[in-house]
């Protein structure tokens, strides 16, 4: 019943946090086009990339507690290095069309509404500093991620507000596509840097080097093990990580050393947290099929 209304309730935050940075993101395209501010333009991307990305969490929030079946042995975790190549190649899109508009002005720049963008600015303090409230209270790893997204979108209004209210009294209109460029390069230099980690994983590659060499001291280092080979690390979503092993053994396999090299893998393994294991025990006499 806790696990049950604890899943409901995480449910129900990431579902308003969506709705309300959904929204607001209409909000900023129209509001951004009506006080000609390329500022607001670039904000309104980035908001577009943490509407996708909360949107992702919430349905794999509901998706990914679906059990393992036939068709997905592993369950549905690994939908979400689909959710986040689709969200990058969205990002890296806007981000270009942002600069391509942005860039010429730094030549002739225009002067935005700077009434405007104060009050689109206070709006979205106030829109994505109460997702982020919201989401505070989340114990779920996605919940965490996403409340520091939606803060960096609160430190990227006030940024709006402090240039808008600069506009009111100094007619410095080049300050706007300045702070556009800034957001947008700070968009592209994470989104590349999460796209080349997400295309990693997609291919399969260890999430992290160490853990494989690490994993395959800890193997070799067992008794009796006298090779380990065919050892794979991968991962499922970034957090989710498997390990696959074939060890080769000096000693005939009798149902007593088969427990006693069992519970030296689970000791050996325990501090890595895997997700899944699968180790194959080898005779020392046999061959390995997948030689």
């Amino acid at each position: 019943m806790t696990e049950h209304h604890h899943h409901h309730s995480s449910s129900d935050r990431l579902g308003l946090a969506f709705i309300l940075n959904l929204a607001f993101t209409i909000i900023e395209f129209i509001g951004g086009a009506l006080t000609n501010s390329m500022a607001i333009m670039a904000d309104a991307v980035h908001d577009l990339g943490d509407t996708l990305a909360i949107g992702l969490g919430w349905t794999l929030d509901r998706v990914g507690k679906k059990e393992a079946d036939d068709g997905f042995t592993y369950g549905y975790h690994r939908l979400s290095l689909l959710g986040a190549l689709i969200n990058g190649a969205i990002l890296i899109i806007g981000s270009l069309w942002i600069l391509t508009e942005a860039l010429p002005r730094l030549i002739n720049p225009q002067m935005p509404n700077a009434v405007g963008m104060i009050w689109l600015a206070i709006l979205g303090v106030t829109v994505n500093g109460f997702a982020a409230y919201k989401l505070s209270g989340g114990k779920t790893l996605n919940e965490k991620v996403l409340n520091w997204h939606l803060l960096e979108d609160v430190l990227g209004w006030v940024a709006v507000l402090i240039v808008s209210i600069v506009l009111l009294f100094v007619e410095w209109p080049i300050l706007d596509p300045i702070l556009s460029i800034a957001f947008t390069l700070f968009i592209l230099f994470n989104v590349l840097k999460r796209l080349g980690q997400t295309v990693r994983l997609f291919l399969q590659a260890a999430p992290d080097r160490r853990i494989a060499e690490q994993t395959r001291g800890e193997l070799e280092a067992l008794e009796h093990v006298a090779q380990v080979h065919h050892l794979h690390v991968w991962s499922l979503d970034g957090e989710r990580h498997v390990l696959s092993a074939h060890l080769l053994l000096d000693t005939p396999i009798s149902r007593e050393t088969q427990a006693e090299i069992k519970s030296a893998v689970k000791s050996a393994l325990e501090q890595y947290d895997f997700s899944h294991t699968t180790i194959e025990l080898e005779d020392s006499l046999e061959t390995c099929r997948d030689s």
